[in-house]
């Protein structure tokens, strides 16, 4: 399979504005932080500025922005390494280990008032196996899911009176999935939760099968095999009670996304003794989860800047079920499927500092832990979204009065967890993130 991908993933929008990826899971399926001075400081972000990123995160941030405009244009490297191991069947390898993440934010400060617009991929999660490996279930044929959810933003914030400001953003969002999934007939067959028409009377036959397939996957690096689009928005608050004390918060509305739908022909069934079909998946109300953020930063010294934050993701709102359903266009009739999740809520701890060693140059390093929100018998090696701590480090440098670099590097170490069937999945990453901000 591909080890290196550009994953922009994006809905037909003009082209700059569609420059975001999908991302491997980090906090579930959220990234670790956004743009990399938030990044480099464990994910900190309720109460500091960090650039046009805020309106990923807190918008009310976007107020302590001086005036003028700035345009932020950033790049990044995801590098999971995920392998699974199932007894003497061996270790499968995912192929899936260098991903390409643009993102863009421009935002201008006129007097109490901030706008602009940025695009930022939310998050997602994905692996790719190979077909000689025991993820493909005798069937000899890759095995691969790609998730990808990203946002074009609309920011607004407003300074309400010099110690307070206020935030929102209007959220257009899409999401886009390949999958190509291999089980025995029994496995599958345990996840039908109903069925109609000519395809019903294949089941029983389907169940006996020492494999099945359902395959929708294309080589697309703007769109998945099934996508939707939809909306969003977030709600967010800074408040200065002294000189070097800021606290913030925002809340991030659960997305009202469309169901994901694939081309009325563009996947496929199958299973052992010749049996192929071809029709349309509909991912059943897949939606991003509401997700409330508390932080504050203290200016220790002129030089010093600390910061935390406490971040709740209601994951449990949304990841019960992975609701599927296969309507065919050959045989007519159709088949739905549930694949449990019930994932817990997660509560991710951000802990960052950045230390300014002159005008020009500022080092950072931070903190982010969270627990695992899949209970472990649950875990997919499709969909490991494992993860619980990062450690992260960054810098920034002004190359002139108008200009400044910034980078960050994530190391994760190694997460294990053994599912219910037995399966081993380990999960490690080391991220960059670079970008480049230009004031005006």
């Amino acid at each position: 399979m591909t080890a290196s991908r550009t994953l922009f993933r994006l809905a037909p929008l003009p082209l700059l504005l569609c420059a975001a990826a999908q991302v491997q899971a980090t906090n579930g399926m959220n990234m670790e932080g956004y743009g990399p001075i938030s990044t480099g400081m464990g994910g900190a972000s309720q109460a500091i500025d960090h650039g046009t990123a805020a309106m990923a995160q807190n918008p009310a941030t976007l107020a302590l922005m001086g005036p003028g405009a700035r345009i932020d244009a950033a790049i990044g490297l995801l590098g999971p390494n995920v392998s699974s191991r199932f007894g003497n069947f061996g270790t499968a390898d995912s192929g899936g280990t260098a991903y390409t993440m643009p993102a863009f934010g421009y935002a201008r400060r006129m007097g109490a008032l901030t706008y602009g617009v940025g695009v930022f991929a939310q998050g997602g999660m994905g692996t790719e196996y190979e077909g000689n490996t025991f993820m493909s279930a005798g069937s000899g044929l890759p095995t691969r899911s790609e998730l990808g959810v990203g946002r074009v933003l609309l920011p607004v914030a407003y300074q309400v009176t010099p110690e307070f400001a206020i935030g929102a953003t209007l959220d257009f969002m899409w999401a886009g999935l390949d999958m190509r999934m291999a089980a025995s007939g029994a496995q599958l067959g345990g996840m039908v939760t109903g069925f109609s028409g000519n395809l019903a009377q294949a089941l029983p036959a389907l169940g006996g099968a020492p494999w099945a397939r359902i395959d929708f996957s294309n080589t697309s690096d703007f769109t998945g095999a099934a996508r939707s689009t939809g909306w969003a928005g977030k709600l967010g608050a800074v408040y200065k009670p002294n000189a070097s004390v800021m606290i913030g918060a925002s809340y991030q509305l659960k997305s009202a996304l469309k169901d994901m739908k694939t081309g009325a022909s563009s996947a496929s069934m199958s299973a052992t003794g010749g049996f192929s079909d071809i029709g349309r998946i509909t991912v059943i109300d897949f939606q991003w989860p509401s997700t409330v953020a508390v932080g504050a930063s203290w200016q220790a010294t002129p030089a010093l800047l600390l910061a935390a934050d406490v971040k709740r993701i209601a994951w449990s709102d949304v990841m019960k079920n992975f609701r599927l359903r296969y309507d065919s266009a050959r045989m007519g009739g159709s088949v739905s499927f549930a694949l449990p999740q019930n994932w817990a809520d997660q509560t991710v701890t951000s802990l960052g500092l950045a230390y300014a060693v002159n005008n020009e140059l500022t080092l950072r390093a931070g903190v982010n832990v969270a627990d695992n929100p899949i209970p472990a018998a649950l875990v997919n090696p499709l969909f490991p979204a494992t993860v619980e701590k990062h450690y992260t480090f960054g810098a920034g440098y002004k190359v002139s009065p108008a200009g400044e670099i910034n980078g960050s590097v994530t190391l994760a170490p190694t997460s294990t967890v053994t599912n219910g069937m037995g399966v081993v999945v380990t999960h490690k990453q080391t991220n960059v993130q670079l970008m480049y901000t230009h004031r005006f």
